[in-house]
């Protein structure tokens, strides 16, 4: 009879105890990862302790568009709680791969222009999440790399055309260029192997400095970029701080691991019942300029102190 007790006190327990939200995460690529590092330290902020409260079922799409649809495809059929994006690049595939998912995005480029809601004061739809500024802060990006490079006059970069994160960079790139008197080669590639063979025929002279535009490829490959281009003292300007920390000449840009932090409420408040239309999408203005002070002395690159001064970070 004590048994059966117990049993029944322990199976009491167990029926209480509600099981942990499931969050369905779609990344980009192994840089992201560091979006949900800053996702998990959020939500522990709020309370809520990973295994006990919430599991995440994460896919990495490696900068494939179609696995990334499939991928949210996948998780809305599994009938997670809530789908989470870490880059605009899987939010738009995932957007239109589900019907009735909610969805905490993490936005590169403008939600607004890019369609994903309505405005930032009113999401209109099971969309919302925060917005980083990844794209605006291009024209930025070359004004540092101008200034830190006063002979820079030819900016060369890679990115897919059929990508609209970094065709609005591109955007972005090629006005300010032009306004400054510079010149943007631009080469398009669509696949991680045509990226590896264009990044085999750099040269000496082709260009003044490489210049990443937000592609997911791109970023994806950062170390083999990296390594071409110290070996011909080419500096690398990167929109985020992953490719420095590997050996690239310098960042502008957000953290993403403040951005997964700061994404983590819109998680919490979802879960607990809230609508994503009722959540204004919110700004991450947070900007750090990292640069790695042991590549510019590999390449040959003087920083001027003024540039080194403003610096938040110095990789030594």
């Amino acid at each position: 009879m004590l048994s059966a007790m117990l049993f029944a006190l322990c199976f009491s327990a167990e029926a209480q105890q509600p099981k942990p939200y499931r969050i369905g995460v779609l990344i980009p690529g192994d840089l992201w990862y560091e979006v949900t590092d800053g996702l998990k330290v959020g939500l522990r902020q709020l309370g809520f302790e990973e295994g006990k409260h919430f599991v995440l079922e994460i896919r990495n799409s490696k900068g494939d568009l179609k696995a990334a649809a499939e991928a949210a495809k996948n998780l809305e059929l599994k009938k997670v709680d809530l789908l989470y994006t870490a880059a605009t690049s899987v939010t738009l595939p995932a957007k239109r791969a589900t019907t009735e998912i909610p969805i905490v995005f993490v936005a590169g480029a403008d939600p607004v222009t890019l369609g994903l809601v309505e405005s930032f004061a009113k999401s209109g739809g099971r969309l919302t999440g925060v917005y980083s500024r990844v794209a605006d802060l291009t024209p930025k990006r070359i004004e540092i790399l101008q200034e830190t490079i006063p002979k820079l006059r030819r900016l060369g970069t890679f990115y897919d055309p059929h990508n609209p994160v970094p065709s609005q960079s591109a955007k972005f790139a090629r006005e300010t260029a032009r306004a400054m008197g510079l010149e943007l080669v631009e080469r398009h590639i669509t696949t991680t192997q045509e990226l590896h063979a264009l990044v085999r025929t750099l040269r000496v002279g082709e260009m003044d400095a490489f210049f990443s535009i937000s592609d997911a490829i791109v970023n994806n490959n950062g170390q083999m970029i990296v390594d071409a281009a110290r070996k011909i003292k080419l500096p690398t300007m990167w929109d985020f701080q992953g490719n420095v920390i590997k050996g690239g000449f310098a960042s502008y840009s957000v953290s993403f691991r403040e951005m997964g932090r700061v994404s983590a409420k819109y998680a919490q408040r979802i879960l607990a019942g809230t609508k994503p239309k009722d959540l204004p999408v919110q700004g991450v203005d947070k900007v750090e300029l990292v640069i790695n002070f042991k590549t510019a002395k590999q390449i040959g690159v003087t920083i001027p102190p003024n540039v080194l001064a403003r610096a938040d970070r110095v990789i030594r």
